[in-house]
């Protein structure tokens, strides 16, 4: 009577079958282990990203910091030097994770506090910064100094779920507004 047999058989198997606790922790994790380690991946992706957000901040608060002082002013007339000098300035702080290449990078002279929202950042059709110029100032102007860069997510679901425009990428700023102090000192005697 194999339908018999089935029927005391079947209920008996299935019972030890949820009773028992054998290979339990394997399947467990099994089935966590793929969301645990996603999660463990989108941390570290995270902290990289923001960790290079605070980079491009931190260089390019150091590096105005050199036109503050008017040494980059001083240091030549042609702003194509002064702007090499910026750049070197801000690349020798964010090296780790910034490819100095990617950073663009503007100052503009913009006469006045007041003048701040004429001075919105200028974009191309891809969404990417355009430098509106670098003219530095002189002794006690306002600057407005600007950098930007384009983080690339090395996830592609963290790129997909946090990038811009559909692509795996992410634009960072960093604006930072001065008044040159009074460098240009005339000697009285």
């Amino acid at each position: 009577m194999p339908g018999k047999w089935v029927q005391t058989w079947v209920p008996r198997w299935a019972s030890r079958w949820f009773v028992s606790k054998d290979g339990t922790t394997a399947i467990e994790f099994a089935l966590l282990a793929v969301p645990y380690f996603m999660l463990c991946i989108a941390i570290i992706e995270m902290s990289i990203m923001f960790t290079a957000a605070a980079l491009l901040e931190t260089a390019t608060s150091r590096a105005a910091r050199l036109l503050r002082t008017g040494e980059i002013q001083q240091s030549s007339n042609d702003p194509a030097a002064q702007e090499q000098a910026f750049r070197q300035a801000l690349c020798a702080q964010a090296t780790a994770l910034i490819p100095c290449s990617e950073i663009v990078i503007e100052a503009v002279d913009m006469g006045g506090f007041g003048n701040y929202d004429t001075y919105a950042p200028q974009f191309d059709a891809d969404g990417n910064m355009v430098s509106q110029g670098f003219s530095p100032g002189g002794s006690r102007d306002t600057v407005l100094v600007r950098a930007a860069f384009r983080y690339r997510f090395m996830t592609p679901l963290i790129g997909f779920l946090l990038g811009e425009n559909g692509t795996p990428t992410r634009q960072f700023f960093s604006t930072i507004v001065l008044q040159a102090e009074p460098y240009d000192f005339q000697d009285d005697s």
